[in-house]
Formats: structure tokens, sequence, C-alpha cells
């Protein structure tokens, strides 16, 4: 899991909040991510299964993608698929993907690149591995995330942000012992590449073994910790946590993690996608690739898909038999 890796005592630090001043956040519930198959069949885990709405809010889904050893021949994606009504934030951090949209956004995304897509009025998107990857096989890990619109913005044309893993603001705990990688929303002052609709906070953390992870964080938002790799413990009560489970914390204004002194031999550290958002407080009907505020929304959206109105797949141009491609003599 390479993602973007640095010296940690070369890096800003964050400052551990003072307890005297700041309440911790404790731990709500700890539920583990059941396994399934996405798109053409690529393994996911689940994130959020089992967490009610309103503890997830502004967030609706995520997916944990691999963490897999593709043979040659083996890799997977999705076909043309649509969305309306929220974001697509996919984070790769091991193995290379495609991305394509209807709207003319796309580009190739790897260890540690981030794409960032709204889905807005509505629109078709396509993810894939490259054709060499499919050749060669390989490794591929990566998460996707989805965040929710607000009413005011789920019409918003759609656009795309193309976040390379350089641009993500890299900071170190108060003790130098975690690696922080802030994608999108503030931390401690530190903002990430990512814009967003609405507030959220998004952060990629390395926590070496043994090191006791004490972070800010927003008291108006939500905070969830879900487990990419390794071990630890979540909150100050040291609810154990491991690959692929999340924790939801309460109230508060700090957050702690902390990796186990052990860690399984593939994996040396704790890596843990911090996640935080500022709810939305709207009534959300999710169904399929589209997220809306009523059933009525979701009834249009399926209508406008079918009858082509939220794009169309982008013609493939490939050379004729008889000649080349008009443009590319």
């Amino acid at each position: 899991m390479p993602a973007i890796t640095a010296d940690t005592l070369t890096l800003p630090r964050v400052a551990a909040p003072d307890p005297a001043v700041v309440a911790r956040r404790p731990v709500r519930s700890v539920t583990t991510a059941p396994s399934g198959f996405e798109g053409e069949g690529f393994p996911v885990r689940r994130a959020f299964a089992g967490v009610p709405q309103s503890a997830l809010d502004p967030f609706i889904h995520m997916d944990q993608m691999g963490e897999v050893e593709y043979a040659p021949g083996e890799p997977k994606g999705t076909p043309w698929h649509p969305h309306r009504g929220f974001e697509t934030v996919t984070y790769i951090m091991d193995g290379i993907f495609e991305h394509q949209d209807s709207n003319g956004g796309g580009g190739t995304i790897t260890d540690g690149d981030t794409q960032w897509m709204t889905a807005g009025s509505g629109l078709l998107h396509i993810e894939k591995p490259p054709e060499h990857l499919v050749v060669s096989g390989g490794l591929f890990h990566g998460v996707q995330l989805w965040v929710n619109l607000p009413r005011a913005h789920k019409f918003h044309l759609p656009r795309y942000q193309d976040i390379r893993g350089r641009q993500a603001a890299l900071l170190a705990s108060a003790d130098g012992g975690a690696l922080l990688r802030v994608i999108a929303g503030d931390l401690d002052g530190h903002a990430g590449p990512g814009v967003t609709f609405t507030p959220i906070t998004m952060v990629h953390a390395t926590v070496s073994p043994g090191a006791r992870l004490e972070l800010p964080w927003n008291p108006g938002f939500n905070a969830l910790a879900y487990v990419l790799a390794g071990q630890g413990f979540a909150g100050d009560e040291r609810r154990p946590v491991r690959k692929g489970q999340l924790a939801v914390f309460g109230q508060g204004g700090a957050l702690t993690v902390t990796a186990d002194t052990a860690q399984p031999q593939a994996e040396p550290n704790l890596e843990v996608l911090l996640l935080g958002g500022q709810p939305i407080r709207e009534p959300v009907v999710h169904y399929g690739p589209f997220v809306m505020n009523t059933r009525a929304e979701i009834i249009q959206a399926m209508e406008d898909y079918q009858a082509g109105r939220l794009g169309v797949v982008p013609a493939e141009r490939v050379p004729h038999a008889d000649g080349p491609v008009p443009g590319k003599e």
C-alpha cells in the first residue's frame, strides 16, 4: 500500500488536542464490512453495511475495492452506468484505473491519486483497468466513496476533479508516529485539494505499530474511521478494530486511533481512512446509482436515463479495415 509516502520527521505536525479543553469522541459502534462483488466482478468490502444513515450523513456508500492480486487476464472494471444526485470519490492506493464519463471528464489514476466526480444532474460513467494491466495482471487496491449532495446542488452541472497524490497535504502526528494525507477538507488548518459542495474532511492515516494518533476534529462533523489494513484500537476506550471494520464516533472535538504493537506480517502499519462531514439532514432516497430526496425524483432519474437524457456513451474511434481513421493519417 504505497499511496504517497514521506519522512514524518520533516513534515508539519498536527498538535494533539488538550483533553482538558477538548472533549474526545467516544466510539459508538464497530461494524465489519461484508464482502461482495461490483461491476464485472471485482471484489469489494461494503464498508458502511449495517450503519444507520443518520450516523453516515453526508456519506452514502463506500466500497473497499480489493486488495487483490490479479493474474493475467483477470482485472475487471464496470460497464457504462448512470449516476445522479451525488459525488463519487475514487482513491487508488495500488494499481491503475481508467475513468471516462459522458460529460468529457476522465483520466487515469494510480498510486495515491483521487478521481472526484460530481454527477449532479446526471451522466454516464465507466471505470476499468487499462488494457496493459488486463494483459499483465497485478495488484489492485482502492476505495470508492459516495458523498451526498444537498437538495440545492442535486442538479448542479457535472464536474470532474483529477487529484494527483502529490497534491495531498502531507502532515505528521504530534509525535511523528503517523503520516497523514489530507485529500479533502481541513485538518488543523491544513487544507486538502478536493473541492466539495458539502463540507467534509477525508484523511488517509498510516499509523506505526504502537503509535497513538490524536487529532482535532470539527465538532460539527460526524467522524468515521475505516481500517484499510492492519489492526489497532479506536477511541480512548481502545475498542479493537481490524482490516475491514468501521468505527463510528460520537460527539466531541477530538478523535483517537491507536495502532497495535503487533501487526500482520503482510500489513506492517495500521492504515485508516478518516472521514467526517457536515450532516445535510435532508431526506435520502437511494436506489442503485441514484441518490435523491424523494421517490418521485428516483423515478424521474430512471426515466431520464432510459430516455438518454443523462448522456450518451461516447463513440470509440477504431481504424477501419480498409484505411486509417479520418484525421489520423
